[in-house]
């Protein structure tokens, strides 16, 4: 946790069971979730679909209530709690902007419910259109906004209401690619300014690595891990979160010693020394090395693997090469400019890993 930082939002024990349906028989979709969430953080439920976040998220809005567990905010037990006396906003992922109504009675909609005096409405109203870059079109109809400023109006309309929580499901899985990434950093931007409470949902994990200030990976209903983006990415606890994360290869290996936190391994007939290893290993265990793409270099010779080329893509920035070393696939990235040569398939090449880099996890959980 951060310096100085204070508990806001804790989920204990979360547990949701929908019951049969159909013919489909009981699920349940979250299984003992516990997550304790900073006052002013922005924490990223992030997972493939089926993962349990977007229940999760409903959860912590008062839209599902768990079978289990409770959640609590700022000290007070919340889950029986109506989503209206929450004091939370969502931004959903179809933005679900009333069309009758212009910019500015939209973001006002929810002000007006609370019967907040009229002065008062056009102030906070004008202070959140400058906030999210939309000052001057409080009187434009939906219909005359773009996409992205449609997500400006529903991130507005939540934000007026200066909730405790801000909640996001998705909300920029509508946008285009270029403005997906606009709205990201403007999200993120406002969320600093405000120093609002926000949990995001996402089945992006560039979304997730460029937003959050933590990262919850789930699975199955599960979560596999919660860290900054960085100790996701540099330390994943599980070959799913590694996968999910970035990229990486599964290269099996045999433990031949370990001494703290360095390692020797044998690996594809070479002996790799690797540093900051965080689990404890025995000597002869059978494990799975993480290299990342990127880890890979790619040269004629001079590597510390021989192989050869069995695909090789330019991406432009990057070539892309699968190449077979020992009978294992690896996939390497190749990004520096002055290496821009293309080795075409079929080409003996040499590929050495960056060790200082690679985690290792137990063979069993490949």
């Amino acid at each position: 946790s951060r310096e100085g930082a204070t508990l806001y939002l804790k989920l204990e024990h979360i547990t949701k069971v929908f019951p049969p349906r159909g013919n489909v028989g009981e699920v349940t979709a979250v299984n003992q979730v516990n997550l304790d969430i900073q006052k002013g953080e922005l924490v990223t439920l992030l997972g493939p679909s089926g993962c349990g976040k977007t229940t999760t998220l409903r959860m912590i809005a008062g839209f599902e209530f768990p079978t289990t567990g409770k959640i609590i905010l700022d000290g007070e037990e919340i889950n029986t709690l109506p989503p209206h006396k929450r004091e939370m906003s969502m931004v959903f992922q179809s933005y679900a902007i009333f069309p009758h109504l212009n910019v500015f009675e939209n973001i006002a909609y929810g002000l007006n419910v609370q019967k907040v005096p009229k002065k008062q409405i056009t102030e906070r109203v004008n202070r959140v259109l400058d906030l999210v870059h939309l000052e001057g079109y409080g009187q434009r109809a939906p219909n005359q906004l773009s996409g992205g400023q449609q997500q400006r109006v529903a991130l507005a309309r939540a934000l007026v209401m200066e909730p405790k929580v801000l909640l996001m499901d998705e909300p920029l899985s509508n946008l285009d690619a270029k403005l997906r990434e606009e709205m990201r950093t403007e999200i993120r931007r406002i969320q600093k300014e405000l120093n609002i409470t926000s949990v995001y949902v996402t089945h992006d994990q560039i979304e997730a690595m460029t937003l959050s200030d933590r990262v919850v990976v789930m699975n199955l209903g599960l979560i596999e891990q919660v860290g900054t983006p960085m100790e996701i990415y540099r330390y994943p606890n599980s070959r799913f979160v590694a996968n999910f994360i970035g990229r990486a290869n599964f290269v099996p290996g045999t433990v031949l010693e370990q001494d703290h936190g360095t390692i020797r391994v044998s690996t594809l007939g070479e002996t790799l020394h690797l540093q900051n290893i965080i689990r404890d290993f025995s000597k002869d265990e059978k494990v799975t090395l993480i290299v990342r793409p990127e880890m890979v270099t790619v040269k004629k010779t001079g590597g510390m693997y021989p192989g050869v080329v069995r695909r090789a893509v330019y991406l432009g920035n990057v070539i892309e090469y699968d190449v077979e070393i020992g009978g294992e696939l690896i996939t390497a990235l190749e990004n520096d400019p002055s290496a821009m040569e293309l080795f075409p398939e079929g080409e003996e090449v040499t590929a050495t890993f960056a060790q200082d880099c690679i985690q290792v996890l137990p063979a069993e959980q490949g």
